[in-house]
Order: structure tokens, then sequence, then C-alpha cells
């Protein structure tokens, strides 16, 4: 058995499968955490990272082949030569079959000439590799452990640009004590943080969607917003402000409900008052008649 592994995930070797046994014998997925920032480099306390996302066992073998393809769908793959019938001209023969003590030529465009056409030359092609998206995903799971294990991965509660300002993001990328290469994570309402960041040439910015693995793994830092923070729970993304807004909800709705309980309470006592009366006579009248 496993250290790893609890005793309900036994299983037998010798009737398993290779991938069970793989399943079986891969390590359990580390906890690890980051410490959560603001923009001007306050310390807000320690976030649990994702262990599923962030603490597995990098897949060498799967990063190399999911890089290995984006790299070549970015291809643009139009590269062309011509081929001996596409080359002008060429239609005579240069002399004489016999006679001239040369080797026979047909064409002056055949490839052995000056100005012929060429063999086996590139084509228009496409480049692009099916990949599953299994392995996309387990890839950029496995990038984003590897920057986790060396503390490599940086969190920040927002950005709060009000304009675009290169000077500001400076200014919080030192505050952050972030340097080198540095893949910068936004949101979709992260507008003024990317034109802020557009003239820095060591930062590169990408919204959370179209995260993948070769963008983290070319840069040193992965810098994520509580929006972005893949695998993010209630109480990172916003928990102060959320739980602030809950009670003075929760206020409200209490407030809201006691004051038509107090309005009610005479209208429920006058109500059994004129109920009862008919009631009464209605037994009355039973009694009556049985006598």
């Amino acid at each position: 058995m496993s250290p790893t592994s609890s005793p309900a995930e036994a299983i037998d070797l010798e009737t398993a499968s290779p991938s069970e046994i793989r399943r079986y014998l891969r390590p359990a997925p580390e906890q690890r955490s980051t410490t959560r920032r603001s923009a001007d480099g306050t310390d807000l306390g320690q976030v649990d990272l994702e262990p599923s996302i962030f603490g597995i066992e990098p897949n060498l073998a799967v990063l190399h082949q999911v890089v290995t393809a984006q790299l070549a769908a970015a291809r643009a793959g139009t590269q062309s030569t011509k081929t001996r019938s596409e080359v002008r001209g060429g239609g005579a023969k240069p002399f004489r079959q016999k006679g001239t003590g040369r080797a026979r030529q047909g064409s002056t465009r055949s490839p052995q000439w000056i100005g012929g056409g060429v063999a086996l030359g590139p084509k228009p092609r496409s480049y692009a590799q099916k990949t599953p998206k299994k392995m996309i995903q387990l890839a950029l799971r496995s990038a984003l452990s590897d920057r986790a294990s060396e503390g490599r991965v940086a969190l920040i509660d927002q950005w709060t640009f009000e304009i675009p300002s290169t000077k500001a993001a400076l200014a919080a990328l030192s505050a952050l004590e972030l340097s080198g290469r540095v893949l910068v994570v936004l949101g979709e309402e992260d507008g003024y943080a990317d034109r802020s960041f557009g003239n820095l040439p060591e930062i590169q910015t990408i919204i959370a969607g179209e995260l993948n693995a070769y963008d983290v793994l070319v840069n040193d830092w992965v810098l994520f917003t509580d929006e972005t923070l893949p695998g993010a729970t209630a109480d990172v993304a916003g928990a102060a402000p959320a739980a602030s807004k809950a009670s003075a909800a929760a206020e409200e709705t209490a407030a809201d409900d006691a004051a038509p309980a107090e309005d009610a309470a005479p209208a429920d006592d006058a109500a059994p008052a004129e109920d009862t009366a008919p009631a009464d006579d209605a037994a009355g009248e039973e009694e009556g008649a049985g006598s």
C-alpha cells in the first residue's frame, strides 16, 4: 500500500490496469499557501491555495506535449516554394538531345538549373495539433503547481487604478516585491490595469479565461487577484466586504420583519374574537337539537 493512500483506496496490483496503478501510486496533492496583499503592499494574511490546482506533482511529459502543440499552433504556415511546373518559362528544350557531349536536358526550370523549381520544398500547411482538453487542463495545473512549489504565486485583493498609470503600476510591483518576468492575470473589469502594465516590457497581462501553461512557464511570477485566483473560495474573494454587506442585509431584514409583526398583532387578536361567537352559537343550536 502506498503511504499516500488510505486503506479504502487499496487495489490489487496483480489485476489492476497500468493506469489504475499509476493513479494509485501518484502522490497526494500538497497544501500550499501564499500571502494576500493589497496594492500598496499591506499584508492581508495567508491564503490556502487549492491543492488540486497548485499542489500536484507536475507531469513533465504532458507539459512538453501541450507546450509543443501550442507553439506549433502559433506558426503561420504560409511558407511556400514553386515547383518546376509553377516556374514561368522553360518550355523550350535548352539544346539538342545528342551531339553536344552534355547531359540531356528537357527544361531550364528543372530543379538542377539555376532559376528552376524547388524539389520537395515547403508548401502552405497547418501545424496545429489536436490536444485533448484534459491534457491541456493537466498541463496548466502542472505549471501552476511548479510555480507554487517555488513560492512564485502572488495574490492581490484587487487593482485600484482610477486611470491608466505606468508609474502606479511600477509602484505596485515594487510594493509586492516582484522582480523579473511577471504574468499578471486580470479580470474582465481590469481594463485600467491592463493599460497601466502595457508599457512595461517584463510584464505580461492575460485574461483569466485565457490562462495557459506556456505563459505560466515563460514568466517568473504569476500574480492573481481575488477574482482571478483559480479555486478561490468565498472567504478569499472580498471576505470582509461580503461579511459586512451580509450582516447589514441581515439587520435590515430583521428590522423589516419586526415592524409588520407588531402591526399584525392586534389584527390576529381581533380575528379569533369575531370567529368565536359564531362557533358558540353553533354549539348551542346543536345542543338544543339534541334535547
